[in-house]
């Protein structure tokens, strides 16, 4: 039998990772994942009728400020010049998102210069409350009521099936709003799609023979599992310690497949739905995503999914914590209790019971590697 020094629970992106790291500094990791396929929530397939890249689990833009993990993916993979752009369907009329001049000039039928429209913002927010406690109160004070009301409310409203009011501030952290006509949804220096899908990239990080993958391999059912080597655990860090201090709360998203026979229905890659009267959040036109695929972009044949967000239930996929009081408490206490295991190591969303990006993600686990992982694998050498 071949012997293992590392057990990665998990081949997201995080486990993926650290597996290529560990393989690199000489080390034999066994992967096993309970899904069918490698690459986690960012997983993606081509359609066999349209060629288009899916992503199966929602829409996946790289992009990132780290020049060290924009090298270290480029690695496994050359990238695209693509760079993101979102609009927003509100009332009939379509907005270009984050908001930015060219929607305010829109929402207000004007043609304000950037002084005059931060003037207008400026008078729409004041009374409101600076010390904000809620999520309606922060985006009040930042944009006015008039584009909260317009651009935010409902589609948080249908994001989180909870009222704006009693959602906590914190979930607004980042100032949706420009000065100018920067229509780019991100402003990161380094963005790409990987040229030949996102599996690729993510096969190309394990392809040294040292790596050995196990799918649809349960680390809970399966008893052939190792669990005496050193191991990097990347699942619900509830269920790991038998949800001794409860289940941490996740929403999930359910999404609805339409296929036409038209070269574009929506004219751009995502559509926010930002009115109640569409129960939808959004709607994704993937081959959008990759213009410079000429044949399946300009193809008649284009795949559009609409997206619904929900409270997860306990066989649904998570994909963002909730974060509550409760939530925190009973997380402080699954990280206590993850102090004490020794030759375990906790990462990655699940793991960590946090929403990462794509390069959070990598970021993080190269790090966790060099402080944690090699350490162990090291000791464990003696």
């Amino acid at each position: 039998m071949k012997k293992y020094d590392l057990l990665v629970v998990g081949a997201g992106l995080f486990g993926l990772t650290i597996s290529q790291r560990a393989a690199e500094e000489g080390y034999s990791p066994l992967v096993i994942d309970k899904r069918n396929h490698i690459g986690g929530n960012a997983y993606s397939y081509f359609d066999r009728d349209t060629g288009i890249e899916i992503h199966k689990y929602g829409a996946h833009l790289f992009h990132t400020k780290s020049e060290k993990v924009w090298k270290y993916v480029n690695r496994f993979s050359s990238f695209t010049s693509y760079r993101h752009h979102v609009f927003a369907l509100h009332e009939g009329r379509i907005y270009p998102m984050p908001i930015n001049l060219g929607t305010i000039n829109q929402y207000y039928s004007s043609a304000m210069s950037p002084e005059q429209a931060k003037k207008l913002v400026e008078s729409k927010t004041e009374g409101a409350l600076k010390d904000a406690k809620s999520l309606e109160e922060r985006a009040v004070a930042l944009i006015g009521r008039d584009l909260y009301e317009a651009f935010i409310r409902d589609y948080t409203y249908k994001q989180w099936q909870t009222d704006p009011r009693d959602l906590t501030a914190s979930i607004f952290t980042r100032l949706p709003i420009r000065f100018n006509y920067d229509a780019s949804y991100f402003t990161d220096p380094y963005q790409g799609q990987p040229k030949e899908g996102f599996c690729s990239l993510f096969g190309s990080m394990i392809q040294d023979p040292k790596i050995e993958v196990r799918l649809e391999c349960d680390y809970f059912e399966d008893s052939s599992v190792p669990k005496d080597l050193p191991t990097v655990y990347t699942g619900p860090i509830d269920r790991y310690f038998g949800y001794r201090c409860g289940v941490l709360g996740w929403r999930t998203i359910d999404f609805k497949e339409k296929r036409y026979d038209l070269e574009s229905f929506q004219g751009c890659p995502v559509l926010n739905k930002s009115d109640m009267t569409d129960p939808s959040t959004r709607s994704i036109e993937f081959k959008a995503f990759n213009p410079e695929r000429k044949e399946v972009f300009e193809s008649k044949k284009t795949v559009v999914w609409d997206e619904y967000s929900r409270f997860a239930g306990k066989d649904d996929e998570p994909y963002y914590p909730i974060g509550t009081r409760k939530d925190k408490d009973m997380l402080a206490g699954y990280e206590a209790m993850a102090k004490e295991e020794k030759k375990v190591v906790f990462g990655g969303r699940l793991g960590e019971y946090a929403y990462y990006n794509m390069d959070q993600t990598i970021a993080s686990a190269l790090e966790i590697f060099e402080k944690k992982v090699l350490p162990m694998l090291r000791n464990g050498k003696k």
